[in-house]
């Protein structure tokens, strides 16, 4: 009998192609989402293998499979990121960052009010996790200052930052999945500001939500790790005003100004004097020393800079010997270290060990007022400027651990217009159509490199290999599940449920269950998967594919309910001491909210239904 009923269903396997490749397809489909789900592979290697098991099971040919990584969607996505990586090369985000943390005020209300929309409208044309990483040290030090709970800040710019990705068609992968969808099914593609009415219903009704219901957000101060997380990488360092630079006879808030909001003057010295008369409208005179405080990237940017010197480096560089470019280095006092309890201008690095100590950074403490005069602890964070040649003893030494390059990147501030202008072409040519937006996204973020807004290594630095791989992986999966007829399978079987529901019950049924499935899964991968399906349930009701497609985006962007939906909800989990539960609390009922609003907003745009509804 058994051997009788396999013969009967290989013979019906033989006799339908159709049929094999719907059971193979479904069985690439199942590992495909168990691996997905228990990230036991990366999601980008994930990708790759369901595209080779769609090519081994003749699902898919050659060129359909490496459709991916020449599609609209992988190329702007990649785009995207380098343009992304230019702002924050040029400070443009850190001075937008700074400016909404200073609008902000001193109350709950007044700084989500000001923040949500502003991180939101920045979340638009950048990666909303950078958007989100940018803004979380400005808002912890925002409510350590004016004794507010950081989980009540953090939450709401989380959202916003999602919400964001709602208002332009760039910002989030998945619509562009959805448009590229769109287009292979023969409809019209979306314009760059198609989705942008919901995007901005979604942010105001977002907003709204976040002040009414800002009760339901716990009250955590967020100081465990928070002194850290805001100091780590804090350096203190001298610099020295190089006679006859461009800063000389300027005045100290012009270069803060230019050198950016971060960098924290502590002293002034004029003639080896402290000088407390000096004020940020006092001018600089030639060999000044400030004595500052400022981050890796910073130091970095002032040690480039060609009006100003690292003090140390001023006074002692030319003892050094050696052979190689002279490069930044950094260390960390041993435990039990010899140095421990000895100051630094005792220990005479330049003699010792042909180094000069150009910054340290101190987990806790007083530093005093000199560099020099700051005598170290265990722990300490030394940054050293010398020759490689030289490295080798200091690396071997007992005294110093984890000699290591250091990871600071110089700030291209004086070309923070010229990205600016370049961002506002892209969008222009993108959405005027003078350009198809890949082509324009691919100029802009080619014009950032060729005008030395961000370097070559730092614009490949910049894209997430894994985001642009997992695109073109799951593109072809989205093109297997057509070709199979399963998208059609699965819309018949759904159509039937919904035949006679209204369109807006139908749209919310795709909004849930994209909101669902992109818990476990990325965004991206939702929409390749569902979005077929929704392509073929608009056909089988007779209906246009692109509310449908879209509210299927929709609630793979924007769905609120587990911090492991989106990235920016893992980075404020630990700074802002939230559990899953806060999540699922607060986001439970919005959630509820965005999808009525995404549905109601494509049924009017798409589907001819009202704006306003009608009452009595």
């Amino acid at each position: 009998m058994a051997v009788a009923g396999d013969a009967t269903m290989a013979g019906m396997l033989a006799a339908h192609p159709l049929l094999w490749s719907q059971l193979a397809f479904a069985l690439i489909l199942a590992g495909g989402l168990y691996l997905f789900i228990s990230e036991k592979l990366r999601i980008d290697v994930t990708a790759m293998l369901i595209l080779l098991a769609l090519v081994l099971t003749g699902i898919l040919d050659e060129k359909q499979a490496l459709s991916g990584f020449a599609s609209e969607p992988a190329i702007i996505v990649a785009s995207v990121f380098v343009i992304s990586g230019a702002l924050a090369a040029t400070g443009v985000t850190e001075h937008i960052g700074v400016w909404i943390g200073r609008a902000g005020g001193r109350t709950e209300w007044r700084t989500i009010a000001v923040v949500m929309p502003l991180v939101a409208l920045l979340a638009s044309f950048t990666h909303h996790v950078m958007v989100t990483a940018m803004m979380l040290p400005l808002l912890l030090k925002h409510a350590r200052d004016h004794h507010l709970p950081a989980s009540r800040l953090l939450m709401p710019m989380s959202l916003a930052a999602s919400l964001g990705t709602t208002l332009t068609l760039v910002s989030a992968p998945a619509f562009l999945l959805a448009n590229d969808q769109l287009q292979r099914a023969g409809a019209e593609g979306l314009g760059i500001f198609a989705i942008t009415p919901i995007g901005l219903a979604l942010v105001v009704v977002g907003t709204g939500y976040m002040l009414v219901a800002r009760w339901l957000l716990p009250k955590r101060s967020g100081e465990r790790g928070e002194d850290d997380y805001l100091r780590l990488g804090r350096f203190r360092t001298e610099l020295v005003v190089i006679p006859g630079g461009q800063w000389c006879t300027r005045t100290l808030a012009e270069m803060q100004k230019a050198i950016g909001p971060s960098v924290q003057v502590l002293g002034w010295l004029r003639d080896g004097v402290p000088r407390t008369d000096l004020t940020a409208a006092s001018p600089l005179l030639g060999n000044d020393v400030l004595l500052i405080e400022a981050g890796a990237d910073e130091l970095m940017s002032l040690h480039e800079d060609p009006g100003l010197d690292l003090n140390a480096i001023a006074r002692f560089g030319e003892q050094l010997s050696g052979e190689g470019h002279p490069q930044l280095v950094q260390t960390v006092v041993a435990p039990g270290s010899e140095f421990i309890g000895r100051s630094i201008r005792e220990l005479d690095f330049a003699r010792q060990f042909h180094a000069i100590v150009v910054g340290l950074w101190r987990r806790s403490g007083p530093m005093g007022g000199r560099l020099s005069d700051a005598r170290l602890q265990e722990g300490d964070l030394l940054v050293l400027w010398g020759r490689p040649s030289r490295f080798a003893e200091l690396a071997t030494h007992h005294g110093f651990l984890l000699l290591a390059p250091f990871t600071g990147e110089a700030k291209r501030r004086l070309r923070a217009p010229l990205a600016l202008a370049i961002l506002a072409a892209t969008v222009l040519a993108a959405a005027t159509e003078w350009l198809p937006p890949p082509l324009a996204f691919l100029l802009g973020a080619v014009a950032m490199v060729a005008t030395g807004c961000i370097d070559v290594k730092q614009a490949y630095r910049a894209i997430d290999v894994r985001i642009f791989v997992m695109i073109a992986g799951v593109i072809p999966l989205g093109i297997a599940m057509e070709q199979t007829g399963t998208a059609d399978l699965l819309a018949t079987g759904l159509a039937q449920l919904v035949a006679h529901w209204p369109p807006l019950a139908v749209l919310l049924v795709m909004f849930t269950a994209a909101a669902l499935l992109t818990q476990p899964m990325s965004d991206s991968a939702t929409v390749a998967l569902l979005g077929p399906v929704a392509i073929a349930l608009a056909q089988v009701l007779d209906l246009p594919p692109t509310p449908f497609v879209v509210c299927t985006a929709l609630g793979a962007v924007v769905a609120f309910l587990t911090p492991i939906g989106h990235h920016g909800n893992l980075l404020i989990l630990g700074p802002g001491q939230y559990r899953f539960g806060d999540f699922l609390r607060v986001g439970l009922p919005l959630t509820v909210v965005i999808g009525f609003v995404s549905a109601w907003m494509a049924r009017w745009l798409w589907l001819g239904g009202p704006l306003l509804p009608a009452f009595g």
